[in-house]
């Protein structure tokens, strides 16, 4: 069991560093349509882990609640929703492809600035991935192992390309290139601790383990519908990011039904 739970707590942390390596493969600035690509990909997994990882398992953990099952879920989906909202305005950030920062003023330089706007993504996730551990080390929830390494290994997936998003274009401001690869490890280093501080407060999060799952679907979908659909969006029409969009959803579905 502790090496399924370590296996799962580093996946999506992998996922990060192996996309921020990309740096050191990949010359020249990330072409638009690229981005969209990864952004898009990104989205779907989310949205399919969200849905199925977390949603559906908050449900099926309220069962006995009859037709008011739905309570759990939609509850603490709207307190991860508000719960990104407040960080989204109490941490300045920095989003790929905008020169103004969002949060309160500060004089943070923009790399920092980039990592902390990947780091607000990456938290929910790592939330994610411990509150699903916590249920798994209870035995006696709707969640599955098979259901647990389908959500880290979905979430790794969709890492890659952010890793890669936050590496590439601070080499290509001038940053050189291993000191653009540890700001992509470093944006991804808060899942694993996310997934840790939530597994040490699993006494608290079980005897709710409903409205918790669902508060780690609220989060993340918070952060597709915030940051990462308007950034497949910009700029010229492009069906680039809608169609990796339904290719990472695609993907989260048939591991969910393959490994779950």
């Amino acid at each position: 069991m502790r090496m399924e739970l370590l296996r799962e707590i580093l996946l999506p942390f992998l996922g990060t560093t192996a996309g921020a390596a990309a740096v050191f493969f990949i010359k020249g600035a990330m072409p638009r349509t690229f981005e969209r690509l990864l952004t898009g990909f990104a989205a779907g997994v989310m949205v399919a882990a969200s849905v199925w990882s977390l949603l559906i398992p908050s449900m099926e953990e309220a069962g006995h609640m009859g037709k008011l099952a739905f309570v759990p879920a939609v509850a603490g989906l709207w307190l991860g929703f508000l719960f990104l909202m407040a960080l989204d305005r109490l941490v300045p950030h920095l989003h790929m492809n905008c020169d103004e920062a969002e949060g309160p003023g500060c004089a943070l330089p923009r790399s920092i600035m980039m990592v902390l706007a990947v780091a607000l993504h990456n938290l929910p996730e790592g939330m994610a991935v411990g509150v699903v551990l916590a249920g798994l080390m209870d035995g006696g929830t709707a969640v599955s192992s098979a259901g647990a390494f389908a959500l880290s290994l979905g979430i790794a997936i969709q890492n890659f390309p952010e890793g890669a998003i936050i590496s590439m274009p601070l080499h290509s401001g001038g940053m050189k290139r291993g000191r653009a690869f540890g700001w992509g490890l470093l944006s991804g280093l808060v899942e694993p601790l996310g997934a840790v501080f939530t597994l040490l407060a699993a006494p608290l999060i079980l005897p709710v383990l409903p409205y918790f799952l669902s508060f780690a679907a609220g989060a993340m979908l918070y952060v597709v519908v915030e940051e990462l659909i308007p950034e497949m969006s910009q700029g010229e029409h492009s069906h680039a990011g809608t169609t990796a969009f339904a290719v990472g959803f695609s993907l989260m579905v048939i591991l969910d039904i393959l490994l779950g």
